[in-house]
C-alpha cells in the first residue's frame, strides 16, 4: 500500500536525522574533553576538570546513544516478530547512568576535594580560551539538535515543551538536554575560574565543580526516567487515544471500540490493538474491508503506526431495569 511506504521514508528520514545529530555531538564533546583535560591540568581547576569528565561522559553517552539507533532500526524477524524498537530505550537509559557515573560523581568528588583540601589556582588563560572554544561548538551542536526537535514539534503540532518532555525520540533528548547542560557548565567553569583569579581562593572553582556535579545528576534522573517509561511500556498521550477511537469510529461498518490499547515501540513506531463491535449484519467480506480501510486510515494520519490488531468483539447486552437496580457486588436472589 503506498501509505505504508510513505510511512517507511518517513521513518528512514528521521532516523537518519536523529544519527547525524548525535554524530556531531560525538565529535564535537571528543574534542572538547581533550581540550578542558589540558586545560584543567594546566590550571589546576577542579572545575575544568569537571567539565573535562562532562565531556567525556557526553562522549561515552552518544557513542550508546548511536548504538543504540543501530541496534533498533533492524527490521522483525521470526525471534522479535514486533521489531527493535525499544532496544533503543535500553541503550539510552545505559548512557544515563554513563552520563551519572562519568560525570556527576566525578565532579561532585572534586568539588568537595577542592573545598576541603584547597587548591592553588595557575594560569586561566589557556582555560578561558578552551571554554570559549567549547561554548561555539557546543552551542552549534545544540542547534543542530534544536533544529531537529523543532522541525519534528512542528510537524506532530505539538507545543516545543510539551514535545520535549514526552518525545519517544530520547536520543535527539539526550542531545538537546546535554548540550544545553554543557554551556551551562561552561559558563559555571567560566564563574569559578574569573572567582579563583580574583580572589586568589579554590572556594569558588569548588563550588562551580558541584554545581557542574548537579547539572548532570538533573539531566541523567531527566533521561533515565524518560527511558524507563518507554520500556516499561508507554501508550500514546490520552488526546492521540481519544483521536484513534474516533477515526476507528468513523470506518463504515464499525459500531463501537469496546477497549482500546496503544504502545509507542520506537519514536517512528506505534502499536494499536482494539476489540471491536462490528455492525450484526456485516458480512464477513464487509469486516475484512473495514479492517483494511481502519488500518489505512490510521496509518494515513498518523505515519509512525506500524501495527494495527483488531479483534472483532460482540458488545456487552444492555442491562436490564432490575439489574440496573442492583448495587455493585450484590447478587440477585
Amino acid at each position: 500500500m503506498p501509505v505504508v511506504a510513505e510511512s517507511d521514508v518517513a521513518a528512514d528520514g528521521a532516523g537518519s536525522e536523529s544519527v547525524a545529530t548525535v554524530v556531531v555531538a560525538v565529535v564535537t564533546n571528543l574534542a572538547i574533553a581533550a581540550a578542558k583535560a589540558v586545560a584543567g591540568i594546566v590550571s589546576g581547576s577542579s572545575a575544568m576538570l569537571s567539565e573535562a569528565a562532562h565531556s567525556v561522559a557526553d562522549t561515552v553517552t552518544e557513542v550508546l546513544l548511536l548504538a543504540s539507533l543501530k541496534r533498533s532500526a533492524r527490521p522483525a524477524d521470526e525471534a522479535h516478530p514486533l521489531g527493535y524498537g525499544p532496544e533503543r530505550y535500553i541503550w539510552a537509559l545505559l548512557a544515563s547512568i554513563a552520563t551519572f557515573a562519568g560525570g556527576a560523581v566525578f565532579a561532585v568528588y572534586d568539588g568537595i576535594h577542592t573545598l576541603v583540601h584547597g587548591e592553588d589556582p595557575g594560569d586561566p588563560v589557556f582555560s578561558y580560551a578552551v571554554l570559549a572554544v567549547a561554548f561555539v561548538l557546543e552551542g552549534y551542536s545544540l542547534l543542530v539538535a534544536w533544529r531537529q526537535v523543532t522541525g519534528e514539534a512542528a510537524r506532530m503540532r505539538a507545543p516545543l515543551g510539551l514535545y520535549v518532555k514526552h518525545t519517544p525520540d530520547t536520543a535527539v533528548k539526550a542531545v538537546l538536554l546535554e548540550n544545553a547542560a554543557a554551556l551551562a557548565g561552561l559558563a559555571l567553569a567560566a564563574g569559578g575560574l574569573l572567582g579563583a583569579q580574583l580572589t586568589g581562593s579554590g572556594v569558588y572553582d569548588g563550588v562551580a565543580s558541584l554545581l557542574i556535579g548537579a547539572l548532570l545528576v538533573a539531566v541523567a534522573w531527566e533521561l533515565g526516567r524518560s527511558n524507563a517509561q518507554y520500556l516499561i511500556g508507554r501508550p500514546l498521550p490520552a488526546a492521540m487515544r481519544a483521536e484513534v477511537r474516533e477515526e476507528l469510529l468513523s470506518v463504515p461498518h464499525i459500531e463501537g471500540v469496546l477497549e482500546l490499547t496503544t504502545l509507542v515501540q520506537g519514536p517512528d513506531e506505534v502499536l494499536i490493538a482494539a476489540k471491536v463491535d462490528f455492525h450484526d449484519l456485516a458480512s464477513a467480506r464487509q469486516v475484512e474491508a473495514a479492517c483494511e480501510d481502519a488500518e489505512d486510515q490510521l496509518r494515513e494520519r498518523w505515519p509512525a503506526v506500524r501495527r494495527v490488531y483488531l479483534d472483532p468483539t460482540p458488545a456487552p447486552p444492555p442491562a436490564s431495569a432490575a439489574e440496573a437496580s442492583v448495587p455493585p457486588g450484590v447478587v440477585p436472589g
